[in-house]
């Protein structure tokens, strides 16, 4: 399956050239165009037996817990509370019916993962202005068989505008850190797909990196603690920082230029969002979700003649440039 998914994204790729059809694409699932970004569980992946009794700890705290307190119903495991403000209650242990605890798949610091947003340091305008469009039934995700986004959708359904003005200003009054460094690459460790990121095959083969971009933890074991201290290495093709600058600065031949919006260093310009430092995997599929008007919030317009004509290289490259940058 690993290996057809990279047969897939070349395939696409042609197809978007020729001009096929985005939104018959769409009708077949995100997935098939962009199945790096748009992960779906491998169902062929056996998760690892482990004892929820086994008190866990991370490095450089001094929190522990019993391994089976890491679970959605009981909101984050707080490894690092110095780290972040006190998170109030709608962030820690959720809101009303079916909202429940941002702070558990965003993380208690907002950095988030490659399977849904890093929220700290986006502007709070922007944020209220996301979580209403969910609830408008104007963002909608790409690919409802990924299981993150499409949790995010039902969420975004349920949270009160109340709710949502609270996680917006938390998120927002934090500080996005560094969080993912990119490697460009030929040549990438095999992955395999569960928990909706790219996990490495211990003792895997070594495989081309083709037109995609692979981010995976740096240490597994601690994400799937969750620490919101340990975050991704994104491999993308050799070249694609320098390209995806040509398109960030300039909009090249497909695009228009990035930083009259979201500004010159990317960091975002008033309610428009920071790209930079970004997860490239989060933002392709962002671009995506545009581009075929399954996202198609308040602003979204703006965004029309930026992404109309990216194909999946484009994309690749942009993405890997805006992850580059410091945030």
């Amino acid at each position: 399956m690993r290996r057809m998914c990279a047969w897939v994204v070349v395939l696409a790729a042609a197809g978007l050239a020729a001009g096929v059809d985005v939104h018959a694409q769409e009708t077949e699932g995100a997935a098939a165009v962009l199945p790096w970004a748009y992960v779906l569980n491998d169902p062929d992946v056996v998760a690892e037996a482990s004892d929820p009794d086994e008190v866990v700890t991370v490095p450089g705290s001094s929190v522990s817990m019993p391994r089976s307190a890491i679970a959605i119903d009981n909101g984050p495991p707080d490894w690092h509370p110095d780290g972040h403000p006190p998170m109030p209650e709608v962030v820690a242990t959720g809101g009303g019916e079916g909202v429940v605890a941002c702070g558990y798949c965003h993380l208690p610091n907002g950095q988030g993962k490659p399977e849904n947003a890093g929220l700290a340091g986006q502007p709070y305008e922007y944020l209220v202005q996301q979580m209403t469009d969910w609830r408008n039934g104007r963002r909608r995700p790409g690919e409802p068989r990924m299981g993150p986004p499409a949790f995010m959708e039902r969420i975004g359904l349920a949270a009160t505008d109340e709710e949502a003005r609270i996680a917006a200003e938390y998120f927002s009054s934090m500080a996005f850190r560094p969080w993912v460094r990119v490697v460009e690459t030929d040549a990438v460790p095999e992955t395999q797909f569960a928990g909706w990121i790219h996990e490495v095959v211990e003792g895997g083969a070594v495989e081309p990196i083709g037109t995609r971009v692979v981010e995976t933890p740096v240490d597994l074991k601690l994400t799937k603690l969750r620490d919101d201290s340990s975050g991704f290495i994104a491999y993308v093709p050799s070249g694609a920082v320098g390209r995806g600058r040509r398109l960030v600065l300039t909009g090249g031949d497909n695009s228009v230029a990035c930083t009259v919006c979201h500004g010159p260093d990317l960091r975002g310009l008033g309610p428009v969002p920071a790209l930079a430092g970004r997860s490239p995997t989060y933002m392709a599929r962002q671009l995506w979700d545009l581009k075929t008007g399954v996202r198609d919030g308040a602003w979204s317009d703006l965004m029309d003649a930026a992404v109309a004509d990216l194909t999946v290289e484009d994309i690749v490259d942009i993405v890997a440039y805006t992850a580059s940058l410091e945030p």
